[in-house]
């Protein structure tokens, strides 16, 4: 009952619902106020007001959510036809009382010669299941309204939440994989150590403080490709012929998701071939055309390392393909081709102009 009282600021819509109903009545709006403004059928119009707004808020915040919510449904349906039962009564008495202040009969008043009762009831007991049923309407439309808002909110945070498991699964791998080649290296060559630190350490500056928005720009995620190219070709203890065909300048403003097409890239230099007797490369272009982005990593390989990429891969590909999936629904295509001595992925990405926020350092070429 306290919302109930709480929701009588919306008394004038209600006045405004039963001025209209006496519009269409009486065909005349100044006819429909001159008669509730200026006459004895004052009193009836408060009655049907009041009344009506007191079940209607009696049955949204009490009868519903004691019964109906909670799966009473015949105590519902008893209780609410009593409270219109009781309400077209009260309503009633409204003629009456409209009568007696009018010094009048209510057979001379509302020109009704017998069955008044029921004359006055016929028009009570509809107006009230109508204004009852209009208010359930519009309650349960907002709720719905509500409900898909939350919904939708619910949906939109599960998939910011997954988006960042995603991205951060990824970081401890990639680190993994790095500290593990400069570890390599500080015993092969501690020149090429201190040069694999140096990219190291931009790439980690990337992780830190560079790609902790939802799009980067898409020039710092190319220099950040091209310091994970050379620090995999330095660590490299055998012949591999690596060719990129990445063009320098961009258009302004172009972002894209962190660590997408780095993904493929590292995938390419885990998984290439070790054979002695033939050619090891790995081939990496990207094109940028109309916001259209083409990109393409291929690499030699052999069907035990196909294998592992495609099976074992776990954190990679299927990482990325998630990825992609939510934030490009509908807009990119991967195609993942392989056979046993090659294998090619293929991306497009339609990327529309976004301002993305600069961060507050740079990554070297």
């Amino acid at each position: 009952m306290q919302k109930a009282v709480s929701k009588l600021y919306h008394i004038p819509f209600w006045l405004a619902y039963h001025y209209l109903w006496w519009v269409v009545a009486m065909g005349n709006p100044w006819k429909a106020a001159h008669s509730i403004l200026f006459s004895p059928y004052a009193v009836k119009f408060v009655f049907y007001v009041v009344l009506q707004a007191v079940a209607v808020y009696f049955n949204l915040y009490y009868l519903i959510p004691k019964y109906l919510e909670k799966g009473r449904f015949k105590s519902y349906i008893g209780y609410l036809g009593i409270t219109l039962l009781a309400t077209a009564l009260a309503i009633v008495s409204g003629y009456y009382v409209s009568a007696l202040l009018a010094h009048q009969s209510v057979e001379t008043l509302f020109g009704r010669d017998t069955n008044c009762f029921f004359y006055f009831f016929g028009e009570a007991m509809p107006s009230t299941l109508a204004s009852t049923t209009l208010a359930m309407s519009i309650k349960l439309t907002k709720n719905w309204i509500s409900t898909e808002r939350r919904k939708q909110l619910l949906e939109k945070e599960k998939l910011e939440t997954e988006l960042r498991f995603l991205k951060y699964q990824f970081n401890p791998h990639f680190l993994f994989n790095s500290i593990n080649s400069i570890f390599f290296l500080i015993h092969k060559n501690p020149d090429a150590a201190s040069s694999s630190l140096a990219k190291f350490s931009e790439l980690l500056r990337h992780h830190l403080y560079e790609c902790n928005d939802e799009l980067v720009p898409l020039e710092k995620e190319i220099a950040y490709l091209h310091n994970f190219i050379a620090l995999e070709k330095l660590r490299q203890n055998r012949g591999v012929m690596v060719t990129t065909d990445i063009p320098d300048d961009f258009p302004a403003g172009t972002g894209i998701a962190p660590f997408i097409l780095m993904t493929f890239v590292e995938n390419a230099f885990k998984h290439i071939s070790k054979d002695n007797d033939r050619e090891n490369w790995i081939e990496i272009r990207l094109r940028l055309e109309m916001n259209m982005l083409a990109f393409e990593v291929s690499n030699s390989t052999s069907p035990l390392a196909t294998r592992q990429a495609l099976h074992y891969g776990g954190i990679g590909l299927k990482n990325v393909q998630r990825r992609l999936d939510l934030i490009y629904p509908g807009l990119h295509t991967l195609e993942i081709r392989h056979t046993d001595d090659a294998f090619h992925v293929s991306l497009r990405i339609s990327l529309a102009p976004q301002v993305v926020a600069s961060a507050p350092h740079l990554a070297l070429q």
